[in-house]
């Protein structure tokens, strides 16, 4: 008992240099990264709805449910940490005692081997907060899993928010812009409702930040409103505020094997692996808009032939075609989708085969449904365009996040105290 509990110390300590160690860097990489290939299907939602944005409510009942899966033959035991971030998600000022209540780690117990699969591996889930931590303060977090006798090595690391619900937000989003009308952008309006007096210099003392569908490489973060009133605040006609349109994400679905889901052409199993081959998608910028009802670049893990399919559910080398006629000089085409997030960019690149014409990529995704689209890089820059490829529709629907940081004068950490999720409208 003594050895265990002396461990339990060791490990502890190890885990809080670590933290420390990234505390002190000048700038943190805190970015959704997955480190061990083997970790696949990360997935971070609210328990109510796994279609929604990773927040939670500070005191409320709410729970986020993690759930990943490791490919390997043999069980691995495995721990998480957490590290409080700032609006722009650097670890912020607060020491671990001051944003959770009870030790900053714990195991990951529930676990479970796949059943009757192809490719084998343990499925992992758990929930936050639980009886191991319980959060104290609002904000951002990151996430870190790693194995339970190396802290150094850690797996993965993820994102999500835990809000105090101080301030109301109300956002509207046109299709009539300050730059084009009813073309190829959208633009919001934002106002924020709260109780008098709270936020004393709203121009001084408030962040917000937006996110277009699932992505990250297009956030906006917005430093000072346009005008603000008593309790009052409101963003509006700010260049920041107007994003390209995109077009509908595109989808497809694997949940039976044995039978040819939506978009795709085959279903195939040569060892080690079952091999699903999309049909060839074709660029849509010179398309007409069509409106199709998707979940904004989410994916859903289901197997249709099996009781449980975090565990039945079978792992696919998914093909990817896109038929550009030709190279594209300029610049890098990406696959971008939930399921993307954390990957490296090496394996989310599509890459040109000469003997077709067309971009390629494979990845080796688990039975479920997917929503994707494809982004356009060009040469030195890091945000992701629409426009060549699937092209900028108005109508597009997409889902827009606002998040509302508050740090009041001499605070020391950036309190998340409102957020809205607004939709544009077809």
């Amino acid at each position: 008992m003594v050895k265990e509990c002396m461990k339990r110390i060791y490990l502890l300590l190890l885990s809080a240099l670590s933290v420390t160690g990234v505390m002190a860097q000048a700038t943190a990489d805190t970015r959704v990264t997955i480190f061990d290939t083997n970790v696949r299907s990360l997935k971070v939602a609210p328990a109510s709805n796994m279609y929604l944005p990773p927040i939670i409510v500070l005191g409320s009942d709410d729970e986020l449910i993690v759930n990943f899966d490791y490919v390997d033959y043999d069980v691995h035991y495995l721990r998480y940490s957490l590290l409080h971030c700032d609006a722009q998600w650097q670890p912020s000022q607060l020491q671990e005692s001051e944003y959770l209540e009870g030790f900053n780690y714990a195991d990951v117990t529930e676990y479970a081997q796949s059943e009757a699969t192809f490719t084998h591996y343990f499925n992992y889930t758990f929930a936050l907060p639980n009886e191991d931590m319980q959060f104290t303060r609002s904000g951002n977090y990151v996430l870190r899993v790693y194995e339970q006798d190396d802290p150094d090595k850690v797996l993965f690391q993820t994102r999500f928010m835990v809000c105090e619900l101080k301030v109301t937000v109300f956002t509207d989003v046109t299709s009539r812009t300050d730059e084009t009308y009813n073309d190829a952008h959208q633009q919001l309006t934002i106002n924020l409702q709260y109780k008098p007096g709270t936020i004393p210099d709203p121009y001084g003392e408030l962040t917000t930040v937006i996110y277009q569908n699932t992505r990250t490489d297009n956030a906006v973060v917005l430093h000072k409103p346009m005008s603000a009133g008593i309790g009052t605040v409101t963003y509006e006609h700010q260049p920041e505020l107007i994003f390209e349109a995109g077009n509908e994400y595109r989808r497809f679905e694997t949940v039976n094997i044995h039978t040819l889901n939506m978009g795709v052409a085959a279903i195939e199993y040569v060892q080690p692996f079952y091999h699903a081959t999309l049909y060839p998608d074709e660029p849509r910028r010179d398309m007409q808009y069509l409106y199709d009802q998707t979940q904004r670049g989410r994916f859903t893990i289901r197997n249709a032939e099996g009781d449980d399919s975090f565990v039945s559910s079978d792992y696919l080398v998914t093909h990817f075609t896109l038929n550009t006629g030709g190279v594209i000089e300029g610049g890098n085409i990406f696959l971008e989708g939930e399921f993307t997030h954390g990957l490296p960019a090496s394996t989310t690149v599509m890459k040109y085969d000469p003997s077709t014409g067309c971009y390629v990529n494979d990845l080796l995704l688990k039975q479920g449904a997917y929503n994707y689209q494809y982004l356009w890089v060009p040469d030195g820059e890091r945000v992701g365009r629409t426009y060549l490829i699937d092209g900028d529709k108005y109508q597009t629907v997409n889902q827009y996040l606002v998040l509302v940081y508050h740090r009041p004068s001499g605070g020391r950490y950036d309190q998340l105290v409102g957020y809205g999720i607004a939709r544009s409208i077809n």
